[in-house]
């Protein structure tokens, strides 16, 4: 699972048997949940000017404490030498970005409060804070071409027109006994935070000192709150920014996807709409003559998980262009070449996330680099530096020429503890379901295998619903830890997943609990006849998605022992009018849960009407800051299962989210979860 935007669901369910965990391996010992822990993060490789040093975020976790903390590092990016400090402390530092002449590096940190904008040599010495903002400031990070200003995003109250505004609101809400919310418009909360009375600005700030100019004033969010792509891009002459928002009206927020890009001058003033688009329109890029803005946009109102194209718009006469068609792949985080001739992008295909290039006027996309799980992708002059990560690796950074050939590590910041860990291949298989379709899942063995013996098994079922398994790390339901507790672990990809096709994502739309469930069948049955798994024990667990792929199982068969179920759907009636982003459930079941035709399909896929066929013992976790998922589903979940007699416990983390991120929460949720599942199997 790669980011939040994987919208509602973006976790797993997960199909056990009993047993008891491996023994140490020869080869190595198992993996734990302190190394998963204690892995270091590694992302966001930013290139400099002469191509000779890679900058990036290095995010450290002390396993006792629990205290995260990221730092700036740099790497030859020829491969030569080790990784070294620029930039550290006791306090959050990241987001690094070279100025264009190289000579500068931006940042943001949180050591002096707020996180604010800084500026140091290159070298990492002689930091300068740049920006004092009361509401602190957020990525994106951008510098203008000619490096004397930086572009980024900060909240605001929409009100206000200057930073004495904004401070003043800030310390009276903080000190203002009454905590009461008022709400007058929808979208008033998001993810795991309230907003109802505050927006996101995108600010311009001169280096060399000055006020942060707020350039997009209004009631309204640039870019939007719901899409965490908030790129910024100057134009190549500096004097204007293309960004994204939504200005259909408050309200409309919460059940739309029309996301557009929009430029102003660096000087403010008003804003120009660039896209018409009904659907989404992101991540603007100006070509480097800065005739052509690119955008990654959608063609489905409504729609979130829609293929993403290319589009370009020529800047004068507003013409647009989708710069390839085929192959049926959707576009990720893209870039272009230095020279401003090519289009390097990543997409998901067939369980990876791979590498494409495509003409920047326009053809047919070529695969140069396949994953694992490839991000943030940064082409130089004859080669191309990136972040990749595996299910068995968690991400760092590698070096390639510019056609594929020859990749080697820049870093190996976690070799210390992989090399002692034994970790299974995964395997690649598919099995056909009952409609005559191919279902791709991946099989995780647990360490020191013996084909002789008889293993649980572990299905993981995605999330999203639009979603991939893919060969990548997961700091949060690592497949690798899960077979390390002596299990075969499965993670099958089926309808709704992304990266075979859009036929193949659409076609779970308005059929959660319909030909989906067959297809995960299918996995099931296989991976229950292999000669090593006993289909005598088998159990499942799962989150958001996954967790309603769980409820809906459970109330449709007994063929488990145990179950676990995280953040999952129980109601879809009461979860449609809490959950945040209206447009989800909406297009899903066909609009409203009051519209006539919409109410018999939230009806008919709603676990929660099948909760009394339920005898599995249940393990059940929902987050109070759960804003997509609502903490209700869990305890109407648990207060049912409770009432009619089924063994069921349920764990609440008050200051978690949709996903459980802290590391002593995380200990606490690997634990209980693995206890669970141990008991009954």
């Amino acid at each position: 699972m790669k980011s939040r935007r994987l919208c509602l669901l973006s976790l797993i369910a997960i199909v056990v048997l009993a047993g008891q965990p491996a023994g140490r391996a020869a080869a190595g010992r198992a993996m734990t949940i302190d190394d998963l822990l204690g892995a270091i993060r590694i992302g966001d490789p930013q290139l400099s000017a002469d191509g000779k040093t890679v900058a990036f975020s290095r995010t450290t976790t002390d396993v006792k404490s629990g205290k995260r903390n990221a730092d700036i590092w740099a790497v030859a990016a020829d491969g030569s030498g080790s990784p070294k400090e620029l930039i550290g402390g006791d306090k959050s530092e990241s987001t690094p970005r070279y100025s264009p002449d190289g000579r500068r590096l931006a940042f943001i940190s949180s050591r002096d409060g707020a996180p604010q904008v800084y500026v140091a040599d290159a070298d990492g010495s002689n930091a300068k804070k740049i920006t004092n903002l009361p509401m602190g400031v957020e990525p994106p990070l951008v510098f203008s071409p000619d490096g004397n200003r930086l572009a980024f995003v900060s909240d605001v109250y929409p009100e206000c027109t200057d930073e004495a505004c904004n401070k003043q609101k800030s310390e009276e809400a903080e000190k203002n006994p009454v905590k009461m919310r008022r709400l007058t418009r929808l979208l008033f909360r998001h993810w795991d935070s309230w907003r109802e009375n505050v927006r996101h600005h995108v600010f311009v700030a001169d280096i060399a000192g000055g006020r942060a100019l707020d350039l997009t004033p209004g009631d309204y969010d640039s870019p939007p709150v719901q899409q965490e792509d908030g790129s910024i891009a100057f134009s190549p002459d500096g004097r204007d920014i293309a960004f994204v928002s939504s200005r259909e009206g408050p309200d409309r927020e919460a059940w739309t996807t029309n996301h557009d890009v929009w430029t102003v001058s660096i000087t403010g003033g008003e804003a120009k709409k660039v896209t018409a688009n009904p659907a989404s329109d992101l991540s603007p890029m100006f070509s480097r003559d800065g005739r052509t803005i690119f955008v990654r946009a959608q063609r489905r109102a409504g729609f979130e998980a829609d293929r993403w194209y290319l589009d370009a718009y020529d800047v004068a006469s507003g013409a647009k262009r989708t710069v390839f068609q085929t192959p049926d792949i959707s576009v990720g985080d893209y870039t272009l070449s230095q020279d401003g001739a090519t289009i390097w992008f990543t997409a998901g295909d067939h369980a990876r996330e791979n590498v494409f290039v495509v003409p920047a006027g326009g053809g047919t996309a070529k695969r140069v680099l396949e994953g694992g799980a490839i991000s943030s992708v940064r082409p130089g002059a004859g080669f191309v530096v990136f972040s990749k990560s595996s299910l068995t690796a968690p991400a760092e950074l590698f070096r390639a020429s510019a056609d594929g050939s020859g990749v080697k590590p820049l870093t190996r910041e976690n070799e210390r503890w992989i090399k002692d860990v034994q970790f299974a291949q995964p395997e690649s298989l598919t099995v056909t379901a009952p409609a005559g379709d191919k279902i791709q899942y991946w099989l995780i063995k647990p360490p020191d295998f013996d084909p002789s013996r008889k293993y649980p098994v572990v299905f993981l079922i995605h999330g999203g619903p639009q979603g991939a398994w893919e060969d990548a790390w997961s700091s949060r339901w690592n497949p690798s830890l899960w077979a390390a507790q002596g299990w075969v672990v499965a993670a099958p990809n089926p309808s709704g997943s992304t990266g075979f096709g859009q036929a193949m994502v659409d076609r779970i739309s308005g059929d959660w609990g319909g030909r989906v469930m067959t297809e995960i069948d299918a996995v099931f049955d296989a991976v229950a006849k292999m000669p090593f798994t006993d289909s005598r024990h088998m159990g499942i667990a799962g989150a958001s998605y996954g967790g309603y792929a769980v409820n809906w199982i459970l109330g449709h068969t007994n063929r488990f022992k145990v179950a676990v179920t995280h953040d999952g759907v129980f109601n879809l009636e009461s979860m449609s009018m809490a959950t945040e982003e209206l447009w989800f459930p909406e297009w899903e079941f066909g609009g409203r849960p009051w519209d006539p035709k919409a109410r018999a399909q939230f009806a008919k896929w709603s676990p929660h009407r099948f909760v009394q066929n339920i005898r599995t013992p249940t393990l059940i976790i929902t987050n109070e800051q759960d804003f997509r998922v609502p903490v209700d589903q869990g305890l109407q979940m648990f207060t049912a299962l409770r009432r009619n007699g089924v063994a069921a416990e349920a764990l609440v983390f008050p200051d978690e989210g949709h996903w459980v991120l802290k590391a002593h929460n995380s200990r606490a949720w690997h634990e209980a979860v693995f206890g669970w599942i141990k008991k009954y199997l």
